[in-house]
């Protein structure tokens, strides 16, 4: 008896296929720092060609100015500066004047007025602080043209519509106290309860703490205020054209849209008024900017 043996069959063994060799991690970390540098380049121009270009063109004349508004002046001229100045309706030092006034006589009226709440809310209870600070939000929230026309018919019933002090109780009642109160509110989260009870128990009054102790510790948060406030106030168009009215005076915003003519503009003069415009709240930011960043970042972590 004999015994075959059928041949084995042979069993092929797949070959791993070569593993993807990943990129190192330096590339990838590479392109997204040169991305974000390039957002960064990018959003820093769209800031900064707005300044760019009124400095440029306040130095130029009005046919350089239409031949290439990027182009730096050849050579420099200030004569844009003088004949602003110079004009005869004196847009720039009424404007100038007039918008400093406003500034002032708001921002003294609501430093007081939200340094004041702000600790009178920190010593209430949780609750009606949560309260009164949704109510200040909705200040924020509501767009300035949706109550411009009750803020006019009150105005009108007071009889201080057209009148510069109808224009600050404007600037006070508006989102503008809103704003001091929330940065107030955050700022006296880090100053420390027991110096407000050492004064307590010292024999100090409410009003008396908050003059002398409390005021002087907000000092980097008024700077914060102060600065934001003066810079929306004076850059504000709507409020003065429309409760002041073009013939019951004027500010740096209304004076610009006056000096915009309705057929042809004198571009040179313009970029002037506007360069002159802009240097108070410049100088006015430069001398308190140290300030304004320790402002910015006090109160940040509590």
């Amino acid at each position: 008896m004999s015994t075959s043996t059928s041949p084995r069959p042979t069993v092929r063994r797949r070959t791993p296929a070569p593993r993807a060799v990943p990129a190192p991690r330096g590339n990838h970390r590479a392109w997204a720092a040169r991305g974000h540098l390039v957002v960064a380049g990018l959003l820093t121009l769209a800031f900064v060609s707005p300044v760019y270009l009124t400095v440029v063109n306040a130095f130029k004349p009005q046919d350089q100015i239409i031949r290439n508004p990027a182009a730096p002046p050849a050579p420099p001229t200030t004569h844009n500066l003088t004949d602003a100045l110079a004009r005869p309706d004196r847009i720039v030092q009424i404007g100038l004047t007039n918008s400093a006034v406003t500034v002032v006589a708001s921002v003294l009226l609501i430093i007081p007025l939200g340094a004041a709440l702000s600790f009178w809310l920190s010593r209430r209870s949780a609750r009606l602080r949560r309260i009164v600070l949704a109510a200040f939000a909705a200040g924020l929230m509501i767009p300035p043209a949706v109550v411009l026309l009750p803020t006019i018919r009150i105005l009108t019933f007071l009889h201080l519509d057209h009148t510069y002090p109808g224009l600050v109780l404007a600037n006070v009642g508006g989102g503008y106290l809103s704003f001091a109160v929330f940065v107030y509110s955050g700022f006296l989260r880090s100053i420390p309860g027991e110096i407000i009870e050492a004064a307590t128990v010292d024999g100090a009054g409410t009003l008396r703490i908050w003059r002398t102790i409390v005021m002087p510790l907000l000092r980097p948060a008024t700077a914060t205020v102060a600065i934001f406030l003066s810079l929306w106030i004076w850059n504000d168009f709507m409020n003065p054209q429309f409760i002041l009215g073009p013939l019951h005076g004027q500010t740096v915003t209304t004076g610009l849209y006056l000096s915009v003519g309705q057929y042809s503009t004198n571009y040179a003069q313009l970029f002037g008024v506007m360069l002159l415009a802009a240097v108070v709240p410049v100088a006015g930011y430069l001398a308190l900017q140290k300030q304004f960043i320790a402002g910015l970042t006090s109160g940040a972590t509590k």
